[in-house]
């Protein structure tokens, strides 16, 4: 057999393997959802599923970004104290000045994410900085100087432009608009990593920075691209969070940081790098939001939400593992059969 029918056959192993992770999560959320269904059959009632959708589409969001970055073997922990940052910053410009409208606001969030990104990838890629210091240090720079432009305030839904609000509640052919921004975002991405050179670097670097850069990869330039896009894709979000939401204080979107990472790495983004797909986080996102929504409708106290995600994020690392060795343990034997 030849070197490029066998790289064939060794892509499509892999390949099978992670999609069949991803329909592992949604044969999850089918079954908890008719479990939760069957208790209360409010859940599948149309506010239910609305409000499902609306709760997913920003950490959604916040996933297909994380993945890329997490794909090139880094992490970003800075994207839920941008999301605050930027969800204050565009609602304070706003009601200050009701002139100004979506667009204005869609480009001062994406502006203002991506200028938080930038300054990580810089760090990261070029200062040779560890991503986990980088991210974790301006977390804290973003969360304080959210609360110094904050300074006390708070941002309530009268002050802002009906325009922006009506984005976040409002639907189109009866689906609302941040599930569809949210979908759109992720099958663009996805078609990018998938379909152009450019996009598969990401998972080469991801999975040996150094082959990657001797193969003739901008590794530096890709990884910072990597942040400025996440950083870019938050800040959407923070302005999706403000048109959702209404009131906007300064520590909106704390913690999600911790939520965004869980959602890409169950939804089979591996956290080593190379591996994994944006339409995964996607659905893993998803499952998080539904589990939280079922724990309400059961009746279970919220608490048990951080466990159950915690065991859904130390299961997830294991099946990674797991698979990982599955699949290494198989190209090793077609490739011994081949060589022979």
């Amino acid at each position: 057999m030849s070197a490029v029918t066998a790289g064939r056959s060794t892509r499509g192993v892999v390949d099978l393997v992670f999609r069949a992770r991803e329909l592992s999560i949604v044969a999850a959320l089918a079954v908890l959802v008719a479990v939760t269904a069957g208790v209360n059959g409010n859940f599948l009632s149309g506010q239910g599923m609305k409000d499902i959708l609306l709760n997913a589409s920003i950490l959604v969001l916040l996933a297909v970004g994380q993945s890329v970055v997490v794909i090139t073997r880094n992490i970003d922990l800075s994207v839920g104290s941008v999301v605050g940052l930027v969800a204050f910053t565009v609602g304070d410009f706003l009601a200050a000045d009701h002139g100004r409208g979506i667009v204005f606001a869609v480009v001062l969030g994406v502006a203002v994410g991506a200028l938080c990104g930038l300054v990580n990838g810089l760090l990261v890629s070029f200062g040779r900085v560890p991503a986990l210091v980088v991210t974790l240090g301006t977390l804290y720079v973003i969360q304080g100087l959210d609360h110094f432009i904050a300074h006390g305030r708070q941002i309530n839904a009268v002050d802002l432009p009906p325009a922006l609000l009506s984005l976040g509640n409002g639907t189109v052919l009866g689906v609302p608009y941040l599930p569809v921004i949210a979908v759109v975002a992720m099958l663009a991405v996805g078609y990018y990593l998938r379909s152009y050179p450019s996009g598969r670097d990401f998972y080469a670097i991801g999975s040996s920075p150094e082959a990657a850069g001797l193969a003739g990869i901008p590794v530096r330039r890709r990884v910072m691209g990597a942040y400025l896009f996440s950083g870019a894709l938050a800040g959407l979000a923070g302005v999706l969070w403000l048109s959702r939401f209404g009131t906007v204080v300064a520590d909106a979107a704390n913690g999600w940081e911790l939520q965004v990472v869980s959602a890409v790495v169950v939804g089979g983004v591996a956290i080593t790098g190379g591996v994994g797909t944006v339409y995964g986080a996607a659905l893993g996102a998803l499952l998080l939001t539904t589990i939280t929504s079922a724990l309400v409708v059961l009746k279970v106290n919220p608490f048990w939400q951080q466990a159950i995600t915690g065991a859904l994020l130390l299961l997830a690392i294991s099946v990674d593992r797991l698979l990982a060795l599955r699949v290494a343990r198989v190209l090793r034997r077609r490739n011994a059969r081949h060589g022979s």
